[in-house]
């Protein structure tokens, strides 16, 4: 296999890393914090080490083939993962390297699950590192859900290939697509800044949050996350920010260019509308029926949860791991559902519930009407049978890689809550687990090492939808 284009494009991916440590370097200089040389040598690094790449592997009109693309993916998410864990290793927090790789994989998957403690008095480079990782992480897989999956055929992304290609010739092509699209995360990322500014946030606090929200990352500035800020107005407009960057950004491309309706016709976005409206409603009579809120204080918890869980970004506002068993279970199911494909969420994704819940209905109409011919559709288009078949495939290997990691991490040690949500928690990319370990109120940091080594492995192979890095450890993947 030809490496040289997968080394020139992950060169380019580093130095872009390289040159968003700048930011780091200006707040500790800013705030006279000495962490400022450590992301001054780690960007000096990058740098160089990305520009290596660059200029060893360049010189020809490289073309990916479909072997090189899913190398691509899993390499790029690495090796950017390693590199950027360094300025948590050297700085005052001196995490161990098993921490910083954990910090930084959670960051750039956009995970959410932390090892840090006292975040209240970290210092700020490292906090605004932490978002920038999830704020990248969230563009560059909106990006590979919109060219790379849909290529790759992993687990159905495909249907949004035809989509694109089929009834959107009014939209730029590919290259041109993404630019817009970068254009619209930057603005949402702005203006989420400052609506959170204008709420009370100081500056720091709302641009760290805006960077976390926008790519539903999760990382916060202090440890009782949106707890610390007790204000509704704050977290209604998080949950605003988590349910816009949830949905698919071609959408938004199409409001933009004119066709606002699109964002109110797909057929994702309603039965993701549905399943959170149901979900938010169940929670709140839960919670009052059962006298653990008063009702003003039971939609609040209700809906900042449900929303910040479904969409996988993380963040709390109170406990929900101690409302009950019913709370619980609803919570753990929504970490498995996501957001919408084509946003920054991970999980299963809405779609494939809704072309199983399509392929399950057309099964059942055939066994009421043997000699019938009944069509999967979704999005009133008919379903082939590549598609369907890939998504259950997905399924099966989602609950298949589910199970194994929990039985891993309970081999290692973890309870049974533990070891379940951890498993669930890292494989959907949402961030807090449940149980008085990994739950809301806790952190990762107690975990074994080889504990958080399985983690990060859930965790990647979540953010790259399971197949793409899967698929890799065939042997015939690497035959000619």
């Amino acid at each position: 296999m030809n490496m040289r284009p997968i080394l020139y494009i992950i060169g380019i991916l580093l130095c872009t890393l390289a040159a968003s440590m700048i930011f780091p370097i200006l707040v500790d200089l800013y705030a006279q914090n000495p962490d400022w040389k450590v992301f001054l040598l780690c960007m000096t690094f990058t740098a160089f080490l990305g520009g290596a790449l660059i200029l060893t592997n360049a010189g020809k009109t490289f073309s990916l083939s479909v072997r090189q693309t899913f190398v691509l993916t899993t390499l790029s998410w690495v090796s950017l993962a390693v590199v950027a864990a360094a300025p948590f290793s050297l700085s005052a927090l001196n995490l161990s390297i098993t921490d910083a790789l954990f910090e930084s994989v959670s960051g750039i998957t956009t995970t959410g699950s932390t090892v840090i403690t006292g975040l209240d008095t970290s210092p700020p480079g490292i906090l605004l590192w932490r978002g920038i990782l999830q704020w990248l992480g969230g563009i560059g897989i909106i990006l590979m859900a919109m060219s790379v999956m849909p290529f790759l055929k992993v687990g159905g992304m495909q249907l949004f290939q035809v989509e694109l290609s089929e009834h959107e010739k009014a939209l730029p092509r590919i290259t041109q697509m993404a630019s817009v699209i970068g254009i619209i995360y930057v603005c949402l990322t702005v203006i989420c800044a400052l609506s959170y500014q204008f709420a009370g946030m100081s500056r720091f606090d709302a641009f760290t949050h805006a960077l976390s929200t926008i790519s539903t990352g999760g990382f916060s500035t202090f440890d009782a996350s949106f707890a610390h800020f007790d204000s509704t107005t704050i977290e209604m407009i998080c949950v605003f920010f988590m349910i816009l960057g949830c949905l698919p950004f071609v959408l938004f491309v199409k409001a933009v260019r004119g066709n606002w309706s699109a964002l109110f016709n797909d057929t994702q976005v309603r039965t993701f509308i549905v399943i959170v409206s149901f979900a938010i409603v169940t929670m709140i009579i839960y919670l009052i029926m059962n006298d653990h809120e008063t009702v003003e204080l039971a939609i609040r918890r209700a809906t900042f949860n449900v929303v910040s869980v479904i969409t996988g970004t993380g963040f709390t506002n109170g406990d929900y791991g101690a409302w009950g068993g019913f709370a619980v279970i609803l919570v753990f199911f929504l970490m498995v559902i996501g957001g919408c494909a084509g946003s920054t969420t991970c999980g299963i994704k809405v779609f494939r519930f809704q072309v199983i819940y399509s392929v399950t209905m057309a099964q059942l109409k055939q066994l009421i009407h043997p000699h019938g011919i009944f069509t999967p559709h979704y999005n009133h288009h008919p379903l082939s049978k590549e598609i369907s078949s890939s998504v259950m495939g997905f399924f099966f290997v989602y609950a298949l890689s589910f199970s194994i990691l929990a039985i891993c991490l309970s081999f290692v040690g973890l309870d049974f809550m533990t070891a379940m949500s951890g498993a669930a928690t890292t494989i959907s990319n949402v961030g807090p687990g449940l149980g008085d370990v990994i739950g809301p109120s806790g952190t990762f940091q107690p975990l074994p090492d080889i504990a958080k080594w399985l983690m990060c492995i859930g965790m990647i192979l979540g953010r790259l939808e399971l197949f793409t890095v899967l698929v890799l450890f065939l042997p015939s993947f690497w035959k000619k």
